[in-house]
């Protein structure tokens, strides 16, 4: 391998390369573009195009593609070669500064929740120069916005971007009050983490349910789970260690800042992080982390699976997005310092957050709603779906005195002693970590912990943003507006926090004791992706997020579509792979191996020897009886569908997926799960949990 620090970054049109490959005055316009939205003329575009596509073309790429994020949750790219033919049959490559800043895919082909019809085809992506170009699997991809014909946003990265401009807007308002006349803008970051199942190829291949789905719909419990917690961080194996050494590579090559790797607590789970960097490339990368994790995968004869609950009975995966706001001079505006119940900024921005997601709790447990993390949220590995916000203990006592206006002593930071003379003692932080909580706050930043494994993290972050640049914007209305700004900014706080401490929670969010006190307190337990969906449509939410320009009531209501369509087809696919392998795979392997312990019971009785057979006999009988029961809850899951199928209201007819067609698969697979424990696993026509967890 070359040096890493030249590695990384090698296959991205980075602000290095564009320093040493464009002439100073178009460095210093798209500069400006970038960092202060500065507007770029057709000449300097087409100077950019010019020397990305010689750099391009220099790594190996002969196409470009205009890069960008539809609604369905991965990314989308149309080809176009460099080559022009010439008049007199030769050939030459060019790539225009229009064809940089705009391209023209169809966007009735992509979810719009009506928006687009098959007959309004046309759609534009937009240049989005704030996050590096790069090449991939030979051609230069531009990352990019996708709107309609009449400019409605079609994706994910135009909203998330609307956000970061809002928040930045709103936190300016509120440090100029509070004397801050250095920062120009403030940035939204993030550091996601990505947690992620790897399989063998050759297993997964025999598993249509992964194939279709990307998750498990029947399978029995192997033996040995993670119950021994032997697996987290625990050595890596070396056909894992050459995957996450090759994937590290690759993702380097593309100036992700792949940092940290480890085993995970199910087996055959694992978890890469990433550093740090704004919420707009973040969101980029993750997409690339995602594909890149599954293509190298495939290199290795393994499969990568990003379904939040692909195995059942052990931990599923999610994505803990690691959020935070800084100036664009360097200072992290959630760093509370030494004295925090002393740091009023602190307060006033923490306290804005705390308003935010209490407020809008709904809309962020939609953010982190998908037909897979159904299966996760409230189990061990993840938090319940009931949001709340984890301070621990320091920060905690610092709200509760201002709340009940009262003083006392607050925790901080000092040393652990270990006992062992040659060990160092250790810093020790003020406050624990809260695996349970959704929104916890972890020194300097917030960490979401509910975000799905497979999805965008551009949801999530668009409403944090959003959310709370609005709380931020009444701060800074009531800021400008009075006599005594210390004065005010200590009312802010306190009646923020007196209104909102209730969603404060450092306990357990797997207890019960935790789901009937939330219910006391008024906050919402929205236990599923149907319910949270409609979150998109409430009067407050539409309000919220089309008054700072985010998204209009047009485009909430279109996304409201989206996603309960998506929700409907993912659990129709799953039915029907479901049915298909009941039917076709199943039960004709169960009814074969029961002939044959039929046949086998008749042979020794015909013996004449008075030999036992009641163990077989009884077998047999259960056998049977669990088959007849899943033949009539295959015809019950059918009659689910149709039921389903037949509901004219979007919204009526996801609910009846969840409630009817979903809880009937999972009936089935209760007699399904039964039956390979007990049918020779010479008959069983499917790789078992055993195989795929363990043999890798």
């Amino acid at each position: 391998m070359d040096k890493l620090s030249n590695v990384f970054g090698e296959n991205v049109f980075n602000d290095a390369v564009m320093r040493a490959r464009l002439p100073k005055a178009t460095y210093k316009a798209l500069k400006k573009t970038i960092e202060e939205g500065k507007p770029l003329d057709l000449d300097t575009a087409n100077v950019i195009a010019h020397e990305m596509k010689e750099w391009a073309v220099e790594k190996g790429a002969t196409h470009f593609t205009h890069w960008f994020q539809p609604l369905t949750g991965v990314t989308a790219e149309k080809h176009d070669a460099f080559l022009n033919p010439m008049d007199d049959g030769t050939a030459i490559l060019s790539f225009s500064g229009k064809e940089l800043i705009q391209g023209e895919p169809d966007a009735s082909s992509f979810p719009s929740g009506g928006l687009r019809a098959t007959f309004e085809a046309r759609g534009y992506t937009a240049w989005d120069c704030t996050s590096p170009a790069f090449v991939k699997d030979g051609s230069l991809c531009i990352p990019t916005a996708f709107c309609s014909y009449n400019g409605e946003a079609l994706d994910s990265k135009t909203p998330l971007l609307r956000s970061m401009e809002v928040i930045s807007k709103e936190a300016i308002r509120v440090l100029r009050v509070l004397g801050n006349t250095t920062a120009k803008k403030v940035i939204a970051n993030v550091g996601p983490e990505q947690e992620y199942f790897i399989v063998d190829k050759k297993l997964y291949d025999q598993r249509k349910d992964l194939i279709l789905t990307g998750r498990t719909l029947f399978g029995s419990m192997a033996p040995k789970g993670q119950e021994l917690d032997d697996h987290y961080f625990g050595a890596i194996k070396n056909r894992i260690s050459d995957y996450m050494k090759d994937l590290d590579t690759e993702l380097w090559k593309l100036g992700i800042s792949a940092k940290t790797k480890h085993n995970e607590v199910a087996p055959a789970q694992h978890e890469l992080a990433t550093i740090f960097t704004t919420t707009n490339i973040a969101t980029d990368h993750n997409q690339l982390v995602m594909e890149t994790m599954k293509k190298v995968a495939l290199k290795h004869g393994l499969v990568c699976l990003l379904h939040e609950k692909p195995f059942a009975g052990i931990n599923g995966s999610g994505k803990h997005n690691n959020w935070s706001i800084n100036t664009d001079d360097g200072e992290n505006l959630l760093n509370p310092g030494k004295t925090p119940q002393n740091n009023k900024q602190f307060l006033l921005f923490l306290s804005a957050i705390i308003s935010a997601v209490d407020d809008y709790a709904d809309l962020l447990r939609f953010s982190a709603a998908n037909p897979g993390n159904d299966h996760r949220l409230g189990a061990n590995e993840a938090p319940p779906a009931i949001v709340s916000i984890f301070l621990g203990d320091q920060l905690s006592e610092v709200v509760r005195q201002i709340v009940e206006d009262t003083d006392g002593n607050y925790l901080s930071s000092s040393k652990l002693k270990i006992g062992v003379s040659t060990l160092p003692d250790l810093p020790k932080d003020a406050t624990d970590r809260n695996r349970t909580s959704p929104f916890a706050f972890t020194g300097n930043k917030f960490e979401f912990r509910m975000a799905p494994s497979s999805g965008s993290i551009a949801g999530p972050n668009t409403i944090l943003n959003t959310t709370v640049a609005d709380v931020l914007s009444k701060y800074a209305d009531r800021l400008e507006a009075a006599s005594d700004v210390d004065a005010e900014v200590d009312a802010i706080i306190k009646e923020s926090l007196k209104a909102h401490h209730k969603v404060l929670f450092d306990g357990n969010g797997y207890s019960d004791e935790w789901v009937e006190e939330a219910a006391k307190r008024g906050l919402p337990n929205i236990k599923s992706t149907v319910e949270a969906i409609r979150s998109l449509v409430a009067p407050k939410n539409i309000e919220v997020m089309s008054k700072h320009g985010v998204l209009t009531d047009v485009e909430m209501h279109s996304r409201y579509e989206v996603h309960l369509e998506n929700y409907i087809k993912t659990i129709n696919i799953e039915a029907l792979t479901a049915l298909e392998m009941a039917k076709r795979d199943i039960i004709p392997a169960v009814i074969k191996y029961s002939t044959s312990l039929a046949e086998s019971i008749n042979a020794i009785k015909s013996t004449g020897f008075d030999a036992d057979v009641t163990a077989q006999g009884e077998t047999l009988t259960e056998i049977s009886k669990l088959t007849a029961s899943a033949m009539k809850k295959v015809k019950a899951l059918e009659s689910a569908i149709s039921t389903a199928c037949s509901k004219e209201d979007s919204y009526d007819q996801a609910y009846s997926y969840r409630y009817d067609v979903f809880e009937a698969l999972n009936s089935l697979r209760e007699d399904v799960d039964k039956l390979e424990t007990l049918v020779d696993s010479k008959y069983w026509p499917m790789p078992t949990y055993t195989e795929l967890l363990f043999h890798v």
